[in-house]
C-alpha cells in the first residue's frame, strides 16, 4: 500500500495556489474509466454515441452512495489523496467527516443560515464567531458544515473552513488527530496568516474557554475577545473579517455551575455541571436538540488600513470592538426573532 503523499500548503514550489482538489461530491457518480466489453466492436460505437446519456438523478441513491464509497476506499488504499502541511485531509473531510456531521446539522439542530452571500467564493477571509457549548464546542463544527454547504455547486465541493483551536484540542488522544485531518490547526498568528495568504477561509472563536464554559445565566453575552490577535492576522494579510453570530449553541449543555477544584485536579480549564452531566453518565454527554441559527455578517475590510497598521494598538482595539459589537447586536436580534429554543 502506498503512503499518502504530503503536499505543501500552496501545493507548488513557487508558492502559487493551485485549484482546490475536487473530491467526488456526495450524491454524484464518479467518472469511471472506459472499460472493454467482451462484445464491444467498432460497429456499435456510433450506435452507442446516439444513445441518450443516463442522467445522474436516474441512478438510485443507494447505487450512487455505494459507488462513491468504493471510489473513496480505492483512493485510500492506493494512497491517491493529498494532505497539506497542517495535516488537513480534504478527501477524508469531504467523504467521511462532513457526512457524519450532516445528520446533526440537518436533523438534530435543524440549522438555518442567513447571510451566505457574504461568504467569498474564493480568496482568504477570517470568520470570527461567538463561542459556547458547555461540554462540546459544536458551534465550530456546525459553522464548518454551513460554510461547506453554502459555497459549493454541482461540479465543485464547497469551501472548507480552516478552524483555529486551543492547544488542549490537539493534546486530546484521537481528537487532535481527527481535528487536524478536518482542517483545524493551532490558534496562533503564524498559522492564521499563512492560511489566509493561501486563500483559505479561517475560523476563529476569540472567546475561547471563557465562552464555552460561561454559566447559563450569562448566555449570549460575549466574553472578552482577548488581545485582538485575530485582527492582527487579518491586517497583516489584508483579509476581510466576517462576523458570525450563532444562536442555539448555548442551550445544548446549559452550564449550571463550574467545579473549579475538580477542574484543577483534572488539569482542565473548567468542569461544568449541567442538567444532564454528570448525573446521567454517558447519556449526559448527548447535546440537547436546540434550534440553531447561524448568520454571516457583512465583511469588515482590512486592506484599506494597510499591513503596517497591524502594530497600531488603536487600530487593533477599534476593529476588535467593531467585530464584537456586530456579533453581539446580531445575537440580540436573532434571539428576539426566534420563536423558541426548540423550534
Amino acid at each position: 500500500m502506498d503512503e499518502a503523499r504530503v503536499i505543501p500548503l500552496h501545493g507548488r514550489e513557487n508558492g502559487d495556489r493551485p485549484a482546490r482538489r475536487s473530491a467526488p461530491r456526495r450524491g454524484t457518480t464518479p467518472k469511471a474509466e472506459a472499460s472493454i466489453h467482451p462484445l464491444h466492436n467498432s460497429d456499435t460505437d456510433s450506435e452507442a454515441a446516439d444513445l441518450p446519456a443516463t442522467p445522474v438523478s436516474a441512478v438510485p441513491a443507494w447505487d450512487r452512495r455505494i459507488a462513491d464509497g468504493l471510489a473513496f476506499l480505492r483512493r485510500r488504499l492506493a494512497g491517491d489523496y493529498a494532505i497539506d502541511d497542517f495535516g488537513f485531509d480534504p478527501d477524508l473531510t469531504e467523504n467521511v467527516i462532513i457526512p457524519l456531521l450532516k445528520p446533526l446539522y440537518d436533523q438534530w439542530f435543524r440549522v438555518e443560515v442567513n447571510g451566505v452571500e457574504n461568504l467569498p467564493t474564493d480568496g482568504g477571509a477570517l470568520l470570527v464567531a461567538n463561542h459556547a457549548g458547555g461540554l462540546w464546542a459544536l458551534d465550530s463544527a456546525m459553522t464548518a458544515v454551513a460554510v461547506h454547504d453554502h459555497t459549493g455547486d454541482g461540479d465543485e465541493p464547497g469551501r472548507y473552513l480552516r478552524m483555529l483551536g486551543a492547544d488542549l484540542l490537539f493534546t486530546a488522544p484521537g481528537i487532535g488527530t481527527l481535528a487536524r485531518k478536518a482542517g483545524a490547526t493551532l490558534a496562533c498568528n503564524p498559522d492564521a496568516e499563512r492560511l489566509l495568504r493561501g486563500g483559505e477561509l479561517v475560523g476563529v472563536w476569540p472567546e475561547g474557554y471563557k465562552g464555552i464554559g460561561k454559566p447559563f445565566r450569562d448566555r449570549y453575552q460575549l466574553q472578552r475577545f482577548g488581545r485582538g490577535g485575530f485582527v492582527h492576522a487579518a491586517l497583516r494579510t489584508g483579509a476581510p473579517i466576517i462576523p458570525v453570530s450563532i444562536v442555539g449553541s448555548e442551550e445544548i449543555h446549559p452550564v449550571l455551575a463550574n467545579v473549579k477544584t475538580l477542574a484543577r485536579v483534572l488539569n482542565l480549564p473548567y468542569f461544568p455541571l449541567t442538567p444532564t452531566f454528570p448525573w446521567l453518565g454517558p447519556l449526559g454527554l448527548v447535546p440537547l436538540p436546540s434550534k440553531w441559527y447561524i448568520e454571516f455578517g457583512e465583511p469588515i475590510h482590512t486592506s484599506p488600513y494597510g499591513a503596517e497598521s497591524a502594530d497600531d494598538p488603536v487600530v487593533l482595539f477599534d476593529i476588535t470592538d467593531r467585530v464584537r459589537e456586530t456579533i453581539q447586536s446580531t445575537l440580540y436580534r436573532l434571539l428576539v426573532q426566534r420563536r423558541s429554543v426548540w423550534r
